[in-house]
């Protein structure tokens, strides 16, 4: 059936069928050139894989003269299959029902599976009269070179990137075609075919990659939304759009406020799956034209690029009700709690980047109360500015120990004897003096300070103790603890080495919690206090009454003390009310043995209606403010000479 090219036998150069033989030679010759520069003149013009496939065998039937062209490609799987990609002259489809392989087997013996195991070319002469091809299973393939008119075919293997791809087939009218110089020529075609496509294959792979840089360059990956940086050049596109015409256009900030507790509660892959169901939210909820994109950890910006004040408040209203409701998180309901801020071209910036800018610093003026979202209106921006120096400014303060240790007294009611004190902390800043505590603590939440002033505050305690315990002074200092440090694992292992270093006994060192930190999550909060009470540590509730926990949950707590909000203790003696809840808050502690403590004591009237209610302890602006540690010493001196003598606090 398949053989090579033999050479020509010698004969009289002189003889008429010599010099036919030269002239077929010449032809033949002529053809496979033909086309070979037809063939190059395709792998220019070639863009797509199967397109080249399609015009190569194109070219090979209408330019160079041959009767039919295929190409196939060996198949890797366990049958070694033939794969026809494309042909003229011959039916694709008839081949492709003969299930031929290129295996070594009785239905791989054609000059296709031959090329292919081989790797060299395969000619195939007189196939209409080869006994071969009376076989029954390569008997269809001589009906169709009937049926076509071709009598010889030749196979050439296509080699891309060192492994065999396939074969390139090609039929001639001619039953003794494809002499030696013919195949010769033909092969390079072949050669340049498979070039070709490597090249293509190459080119697609590099603009694959191109693709990937460039989704990866302009998209979040996360929400398969476009990011900070496509939304920069959109958002600037689209203010020169609006300057050449006149118009004015908005940019929504949203904050995703409770990401970063998610994210350290639950871990960053729920805190990535709340992400993707607020992405899809949103898309749902814009309008055709409307641009969002993701351009912060928890941050999405949408552009208006159309539209003035009225119409931004309505989108923002729109979005707002759309993340109203929770969100399935790891089997917990997540409220979302979006803060959105709008920014107006031309009245608040010019540029994409200012404009981006300001819509974030107004997402710093949202009240909830107000449809939780805030229009910019030219300050927020300084006070932005403002606190992330600070922030800057505290973390050094921390790390160069320039914060100040103050104590506010704790006094027994009927002793009116010292009973501890309440360690806070201070901060002097150089240039703007003494910060409110409540704006450093905000700063340090948002600056993910919390645990290193936690820690700066808990060595400052345990320093202070120690010298007041050499100079012979055993004073209970407590300390407050957030929420975000109950979620530390490493907090009572450090306040286990805090012991062990400074040799303080136990019942020096005092814990408080806020009662709306113990209720974010009750177990972690039981837990965490349940490892504290074994080190022999007292235990207070916080700014009780305003976290509202159950009394169930109040029992399971191994606390020792509550102490009751100052909201409650200060009005008393003009809000019958608030006298009610704290003489019911007294007598709830001491049917479950607890210490009960006042805050916010400042007057005498309250002082004497405690004392009528028989609460334990007193703490407020009566007794004394806050103060340096280092003067406790001389205050407690004082207290007591003032004290030693009679029954009544000064001033009373």
């Amino acid at each position: 059936m398949t053989y090579p090219v033999n050479k020509s036998k010698k004969e009289n150069p002189n003889s008429a069928a010599s010099y036919e033989q030269l002239l077929k030679k010449f032809e033949r010759a002529t053809r496979a050139l033909r086309t070979l520069s037809a063939g190059n003149h395709t792998l220019l013009h070639a863009s797509d894989e199967q397109e080249l496939l399609h015009d190569m065998c194109q070219v090979i039937v209408e330019r160079g003269g041959y009767r039919m062209a295929a190409v196939a490609y060996a198949g890797h799987d366990k049958d070694k299959c033939l794969h026809w990609m494309t042909s003229i002259g011959v039916d694709k489809e008839f081949v492709e029902e003969l299930h031929y392989t290129w295996a070594d087997t009785e239905m791989g013996r054609s000059a296709t599976a031959t090329a292919i195991r081989t790797g060299q070319p395969c000619v195939g002469r007189n196939i209409l009269t080869d006994p071969v091809y009376a076989d029954p299973a390569y008997a269809p393939l001589r009906e169709n070179a009937i049926k076509f008119g071709y009598a010889a075919v030749t196979t050439f293997p296509l080699r891309v990137n060192g492994q065999m791809l396939g074969a390139l087939v090609m039929g001639a009218i001619e039953p003794d075609a494809f002499d030696a110089e013919e195949v010769k020529l033909l092969s390079e075609l072949a050669d340049d075919l498979a070039f070709g496509i490597t090249n293509l294959r190459l080119r697609a792979k590099h603009q694959a990659a191109e693709a990937t840089i460039a989704q990866l360059a302009y998209y979040d990956p996360l929400t398969e939304l476009p990011n900070r940086t496509f939304m920069l050049e959109r958002l600037q596109d689209a203010i020169q759009t609006a300057s050449r015409n006149h118009h004015s256009l908005a940019l929504l900030h949203l904050n995703i406020v409770q990401l970063r507790g998610i994210n350290q509660i639950l871990g960053y892959g729920s805190g990535d799956r709340l992400l993707q169901q607020l992405a899809q939210r949103l898309m749902r909820a814009l309008h055709e034209s409307d641009f969002l994109a993701r351009v912060g950890e928890g941050e999405f910006a949408l552009l208006l690029p159309s539209g003035g004040a009225d119409y931004a408040i309505q989108m923002a209203q729109r979005l707002a009700k759309a993340l109203h409701d929770s969100v399935p998180v790891e089997g917990l309901m997540v409220d979302p709690r979006v803060s959105i801020g709008i920014a107006l071209y031309p009245s608040h910036a010019t540029e994409a980047d200012t404009l981006l800018r300001r819509a974030n610093a107004a997402t710093n003026d949202v009240c909830p109360a107000r449809g939780g979202y805030a229009l910019y209106t030219g300050g927020q921006e300084q006070e932005c500015t403002r606190r992330l120096s600070l922030m800057g400014d505290l973390r050094q303060a921390i790390e160069r120990n320039e914060l100040l240790l103050y104590c506010q007294p704790k006094v027994d009611i009927a002793s009116r004897r010292v009973c501890g004190t309440e360690a806070l902390v201070r901060w002097q800043h150089p240039v703007h003096g003494m910060l409110s505590t409540m704006e450093f603590i905000k700063l340090a939440e948002n600056a993910g300070l919390i645990t290193p002033l936690t820690h700066w505050m808990l060595d400052a305690v345990f320093s202070q103790s120690y010298a007041w315990h050499e100079a012979g002074l055993d004073r209970a200092l407590s300390v407050n603890l957030s929420a975000h440090d109950l979620y530390d694992p490493m907090l009572v292992d450090r306040i286990q080495c805090l012991f062990s270093t400074w040799s303080v006994s136990p019942e020096l060192i005092q814990f408080e919690l806020t009662e709306s930190a113990l209720m974010q999550e009750p177990l972690v909060a039981l837990e965490a206090l349940t490892r504290l009470k074994k080190l022999g540590i007292r235990l207070f509730i916080d700014d009780f009454g305003t976290g509202y926990s159950s009394l169930s949950y109040l029992q399971k707590l191994p606390v020792d003390s509550i102490k009751i909000d100052q909201s409650f203790v200060m009005p008393m003696e003009a809000n019958n009310d608030s006298a009610v809840i704290v003489r019911s808050t007294i007598e709830l502690g001491h049917n479950l043995d607890l210490e009960v403590v006042a805050e916010g004591v400042d007057s005498q009237a309250v002082w004497n209606l405690l004392s009528a209610v028989e609460c334990d302890v007193a703490q407020g602006y009566l007794i004394s403010m806050p103060m340096p540690a280092e003067q406790f010493s001389d205050w407690e001196n004082e207290w007591v000479r003032m004290n030693t003598a009679k029954l009544t606090v000064p001033g009373q």
